[in-house]
């Protein structure tokens, strides 16, 4: 089986200069980065690492990853975000599920034996926001096999065939939750495993948590009442 590795990127130099050098080009059949215009030197950076870069055709992060699967010449991806947040040996794991006839793996920060950058606070709003809206996608969509947990992380991958069925829409930030919420309703083979997760490198989160939640449940609904 062939696997892209597909980086998103937008103004993530710290991350790229952290990550990139660790990347094994080896373990992948194709590497090339979907950028949502950075202005921070992360093109010029990944260009110079000889990873092509491709500027997305809109916003949001729906689109950025639609783009990454319109790129794709391998029979499957893998979505990773170069914050310095997470192993990048990591990456390497998705192939073994691939090989095994698994449609949709996601790396977990909420399950044995992962991290996520919350646990080591008395508060976890994040944290119990992505478990609850995992719960509430297993409880309305789910009718068989395995439940994913780690409902918000973008560092997953999928089969591109898998990906296009899902018929993924233009309601950014969904397409985590998305994924997951399609995964179930098709049927897709899925499996998460995991990964420990600390602070990014530098800058901030691209997604503040009042205004991004507001529209993960907007789609959320949609997903529920008007999706057939």
């Amino acid at each position: 089986m062939r696997i892209a590795l597909c980086l998103i990127s937008w103004n993530e130099l710290d991350g790229c200069k952290h990550d990139v050098p660790l990347i094994d080009r080896t373990k992948f059949e194709e590497i090339y980065c979907i950028d949502g215009g950075s202005t921070d030197g992360t093109v010029e950076y990944l260009e110079s690492q000889g990873i092509p870069v491709y500027k997305q055709t809109a916003k949001g992060l729906n689109q950025a990853c639609k783009d990454a699967v319109d790129h794709c010449t391998c029979d499957a991806f893998v979505f990773f975000h170069p914050k310095g947040s997470v192993p990048v040996k990591d990456t390497y794991k998705f192939r073994k599920y691939f090989e095994s006839g698994y449609e949709f793996v996601v790396a977990s920060r909420m399950m044995k034996g992962a991290r996520n950058e919350e646990d080591d606070k008395f508060l976890k709003p994040r944290k119990w926001f992505v478990l609850c809206l995992a719960l509430a996608a297993k409880i309305f969509f789910k009718r068989e096999g395995n439940t994913i947990w780690d409902s918000l992380h973008g560092f997953r991958g999928m089969t591109v065939d898998a990906f296009k069925r899902c018929d993924i829409t233009d309601m950014s930030p969904s397409i985590d939750i998305e994924m997951v919420c399609r995964s179930y309703r098709l049927g897709l083979k899925r499996i998460e495993f995991p990964t420990k997760e600390r602070q990014r490198i530098a800058g901030d989160s691209h997604f503040k948590a009042f205004a991004t939640g507001k529209k993960l449940l907007k789609y959320f609904w949609f997903e529920l009442t008007k999706r057939k």
